[in-house]
């Protein structure tokens, strides 16, 4: 067994993730176990850095703010801003901290230098405006996508005017309160002033598919991406919002189910685009349905890589990392008897694993699952080797 173990075992590089796949992806995702390990980002770029000049994949999306993002986007492909801006604006949850996320960006930027634009290497966050305390106001991509509209189509097509939008959406702060995620009579979701906003926002969206020849015949192509950008996270947002302020049992499954829908849209229309490399937890990435715990319920639901998948078929590819310990975190030695124990004992510190040939391996015997005794890492669920492409092992991660 440990002979077949290790003959699934190669390098962490390019070249061996390409082998695993029967083709080039439209989408290549590289999941994480865990948040905030500098160690697992290092290995990302530079593997991302090798796919980028190796297999010609021209966008990099991590789990961040969609709109967040787009100061990125700006800065990678033509130097708007500076690299502490970026950082400071540019990324949600806390990740324009992270050394590792800075020289990602860094590193995009030189790409770039005296590249023509058809060739520029782009950036994307995926994610939907959303923390786990709560979700953003819709104003900003409301207003961004009335002003499009407003600025190119017949004002008399408007559904209704910029002083509406702002009359309805009030202050910030009324969509922001964090006090509604663990109280829904806390949103405002249900009002009637955000039941208006989701029907105008549904005209705002139909107004731009129905001028979009004339769209695109009048702006540059990246205008109109983005509006459909903006249409996408506003009706996402509010209906969010919307079930937010919802006191059925359905309403965590709602919320968790509506993110990955969020970031399923975001990922199929970069497939458009043209290759694209995905970084976020392995959670949102798994061609299977997510599960979780909250307040004690036991929540089901299709998570944003099974939702690509659904359409995508193959050309959505997903390899996982799996990590030995995080001692800093109490994650210690894995027991032999899990995916992560069996990987531990092989000598290399990293590595890339064939998943289904290892399921292979092992038979129709599943691993025993690994019990993480921290709540921020998730270990790999043995009855998913089949379905992942492929996995990165890091045997220790130290303190970064």
């Amino acid at each position: 067994m440990a002979t077949e173990i290790k003959d699934t075992a190669h390098a962490v590089e390019a070249a061996a993730v390409m082998r695993l796949l029967p083709a080039r992806p439209r989408l290549l995702a590289l999941g994480e176990p865990t948040h905030g390990e500098d160690t697992l980002l290092d290995l990302r770029n530079e593997l991302f850095r090798q796919l980028v000049e190796q297999e010609g994949y021209r966008t990099i999306a991590i789990e961040s703010d969609c709109l967040m993002g787009l100061v990125v986007d700006d800065y990678v492909t033509s130097g708007t801003g500076t690299l502490d801006e970026v950082m400071e604006h540019g990324f949600s949850h806390g990740w324009g901290t992270s050394a590792a996320n800075r020289e990602l960006v860094r590193w995009m930027r030189a790409y770039n230098d005296g590249r023509p634009a058809s060739d520029r290497l782009r950036f994307a966050g995926f994610d939907g405006p959303l923390e786990i305390t709560g979700a953003a106001s819709p104003r900003q991509a409301l207003t961004a996508l009335h002003g499009y509209l407003a600025d190119r189509v017949d004002a008399d097509l408007l559904p209704c005017t910029g002083e509406t939008l702002d009359r309805l959406l009030g202050a910030d702060e009324r969509w922001t309160n964090s006090a509604a995620m663990m109280d829904p009579t806390q949103s405002v979701g249900q009002s009637a002033e955000a039941k208006e906003l989701r029907l105008l926002a549904d005209d705002l969206v139909a107004l731009l598919d129905m001028q979009t020849p004339h769209l695109l015949a009048a702006t540059p192509r990246d205008g109109w991406d983005r509006a459909w950008l903006y249409g996408r996270t506003a009706t996402g947002l509010l209906r969010y919002h919307y079930w937010m302020a919802d006191t059925s049992p359905a309403r965590m499954t709602w919320l968790v189910a509506l993110r990955d829908q969020m970031m399923a849209h975001n990922l199929r229309t970069l497939a458009d685009r043209g290759p694209a490399l995905v970084h976020a937890h392995n959670g949102h990435l798994q061609r299977e349905k997510s599960t979780t715990r909250m307040a004690g319920m036991p929540l089901e639901w299709w998570s944003a890589g099974a939702l690509v998948r659904a359409q995508l078929g193959e050309e959505y590819a997903f390899v996982a990392t799996a990590l030995g310990t995080i001692r800093h975190q109490g994650v210690d030695t894995p027991p032999p008897d899990t995916v992560e124990g069996l990987l531990y004992a092989l000598p290399e510190d990293r590595c890339v694993i064939d998943a289904p040939r290892l399921a292979t391996a092992l038979g129709d015997t599943l691993p025993a699952p690994r019990v993480s005794p921290w709540f921020g890492y998730s270990p790999l669920d043995p009855a998913h080797l089949a379905g992942t492409h492929g996995i990165v092992f890091v045997k220790d991660v130290p303190q970064s």
